[in-house]
């Protein structure tokens, strides 16, 4: 399975990171071995000094597609849930700044964190869903999906122009503004319509 990553989906965001605002989604993708374990705490890398939490609505692919139309984008995930996206911010300045790929600062070892994930007839509809992120009780991170720059069913169809979508792949749709460097002893704690779909210790 691959983890497909879309960058820059928030307005706010792109404004609070002052990068320019894309005309089309940007990609990037993690490793499996990027997934944090169940259970497992998430350990802060030596490289970087500078690690973010970028909380993001995720969606797990259910049949294998190709060049996807968008109206029928909603045919090929039916589970929901939200995710982490640790970032070496100051990894992730220096490759820019040289006009290198981010993998190393996106896609290290325990950068992806994913939540439990529920059916998404649950929701009424995936284009105006909240969820957020606290650390240690407090919201750091809050968003709703109809603030997206690209919906995800625009998501799955555009992803799928480049990559084959299998089973169980999974998209993070990019994240709310809100960003910031987490430290030991951190729990976070992400919500998707107030249900509970990670705990995460920071050590």
């Amino acid at each position: 399975m691959k983890i497909i990553c879309i960058g820059r989906n928030y307005a706010k965001h792109i404004e609070e990171l002052k990068n320019e605002r894309p005309d089309e989604p940007v990609v990037f993708i993690k490793p499996d071995s990027a997934i944090l374990l169940k259970q497992h705490p998430f350990v802060i890398p030596e490289f970087s000094d500078d690690i973010h939490h970028e909380i993001e609505i995720i969606v797990r692919i259910n049949k294998v597609g190709k060049y996807i139309d968008a109206k029928f984008a909603h045919k090929y995930y039916d589970e929901i849930s939200v995710g982490i996206d640790f970032t070496a911010r100051d990894l992730q300045q220096k490759l820019k700044e040289k006009g290198l790929p981010w993998e190393k600062a996106k896609a290290f070892d325990g950068s992806a964190v994913i939540g439990d994930f529920m059916s998404k007839k649950i929701f009424s509809s995936q284009e105006s869903l909240n969820f957020e992120l606290t650390n240690n009780g407090k919201t750091v991170q809050k968003g709703n999906s109809s603030l997206m720059l690209w919906n995800i069913d625009e998501l799955v169809a555009y992803v799928s122009q480049f990559f084959t979508l299998k089973i169980g792949d999974i998209i993070f749709t990019g994240t709310p503004e809100g960003v910031a460097a987490v430290r030991p002893n951190d729990v976070l704690e992400g919500f998707l319509e107030n249900n509970k779909l990670f705990r995460i210790q920071v050590k």
